[in-house]
């Protein structure tokens, strides 16, 4: 029996063509409210990237070939494909959006032929459509003046699927665990539920996060929403870099206090063995793949508004022809996501953690027809649905963590979305 299950339209024979374009101004301003017949999707950094129109193809598929499987119908719809790229710029020609359930199973993986996208990307400015469509009246019908987006209404906070008290006792579990020798560290996620009085309109989330989080690449991708700082692997040509994140401290407005905190989280022998896992992880996968590996002898500090993490950047060759989406595949799940060693966190994991992790912690981004791509980790993230939206958030736990103070981490990563909204 396959280990893989994957639904698709029939697969359709589309006509990728590119073209330089004048600037349309912010590209999230140019988001017209999504519904069922115009999805949307988004991946935005400080206003370069690309915005997304509609579904051209859409693949679905579970299972732990799902990466594998989502290759070969990518390649299939290439072959099956004309692209006119005048541009030849990153991202331009053939392109999908992605994003990956963090388990093999029960929530599909997916993958979404856009039927037009516009991007800013290496300083040119350009539209991709994937249908015939006229790309002059395609930016003319969306410079008309949109429904401008709204702030949710009478935002209340719901407990999640696990409470508070019960997630402290998941976090103390896996503490006996360590402490007995089972694993060296495991990343224990927790929900929260928000319900608003309106129709939750993404854009409004868009735009708060993509300026208040400059240095992170926004995304939407099929009801997925989130700021993601960590870059599982970034593929242009033969080049790759994978951002790694692991050890987090909360900040404040307060620059001096900040200072010092961001002293203490490059001190912590706590914090520094976490993130040396989450870096042994990614260079391995990346060695299976890769050559000339680069990577640095100590992290550096990533702030971000709410957060300071530890950060590495490790940089790459790659070595065979393994595109993007395959190198994903090798990397999912780090250590950053799930512990160490893997098969035994991720068992852990699903033992304890008493919740599905749904797209949350899998790998979320683009691809494109060259084999590169941007391919995040989707953190700091919201599953929006009608009316609710479920918040995500998660903490590496290692000798030396307590839950009072893991519980905290995880509030002060809540808090990404929770501004957001408010």
């Amino acid at each position: 029996m396959s280990s893989a299950t994957a639904v698709e339209e029939t697969l359709p024979k589309l006509h990728f063509q590119t073209t330089e374009i004048a600037d349309p101004g912010d590209l999230i301003s140019l988001l017209p409210k999504p519904n069922d017949r115009q999805p949307i999707a988004v991946w935005i950094r400080n206003n370069t990237g690309m915005i997304a129109l509609g579904s051209a193809a859409r693949f679905e598929v579970i299972g732990q070939e799902r990466f594998s499987r989502a290759h070969r119908w990518w390649r299939e719809i290439l072959q099956n494909s004309t692209i006119d790229d005048q541009v030849r710029v990153t991202g331009t020609g053939a392109f999908a959006f992605a994003s990956f359930g963090f388990r093999a199973q029960p929530t599909a993986s997916v993958l979404i032929v856009p039927e037009v996208i516009i991007g800013k990307t290496d300083n040119k400015i350009w539209i991709t459509t994937t249908n015939g469509q006229d790309p002059e009246e395609v930016i003319s019908r969306l410079k008309l003046p949109q429904i401008a987006p709204l702030a949710p209404s009478n935002v209340e906070i719901q407990e999640g699927t696990i409470p508070e008290n019960a997630w402290r006792t998941v976090v103390e579990s896996a503490l006996t665990r360590i402490e007995s020798g089972d694993l060296d560290k495991v990343v224990l996620a927790r929900d929260l539920i928000i319900d608003t009085s309106t129709e939750i309109d993404v854009r409004y989330i868009l735009r708060q996060l993509s300026r208040t989080f400059d240095d992170c690449w926004t995304y939407y991708v099929d009801g997925l929403v989130g700021a993601t700082p960590e870059m599982l692997v970034r593929k242009r040509g033969v080049n790759v870099i994978s951002r790694v994140l692991a050890g987090t401290i909360a900040q404040s407005r307060d620059q001096e206090q900040n200072a010092q905190l961001q002293a203490k989280l490059l001190a912590s022998d706590k914090d520094q063995q976490e993130h040396d896992y989450a870096v042994e992880s990614v260079a391995a996968a990346l060695a299976l793949h890769c050559t000339d590996l680069n990577i640095p002898n100590a992290p550096t500090i990533l702030r971000l508004a709410n957060v300071a993490h530890l950060s590495t950047e490790i940089t790459a060759v790659v070595a065979d022809d393994s595109p993007a989406l395959l190198l994903a595949g090798s990397l999912h799940p780090t250590a950053a996501v799930c512990g160490t060693p893997t098969e035994r966190a991720r068992n852990l994991i699903a033992e304890i953690e008493g919740m599905d992790r749904g797209r949350y912690a899998g790998p979320v981004g683009w691809i494109d027809g060259k084999g590169d791509g941007d391919l995040g980790l989707a953190i700091r993230c919201a599953q929006v649905s009608g009316k609710t939206l479920r918040l995500f958030a998660g903490c590496g736990v290692v000798a030396g963590s307590t839950a009072e103070l893991e519980l905290a981490e995880s509030e002060s990563k809540f808090k990404a979305i929770l501004n957001a909204l408010i």
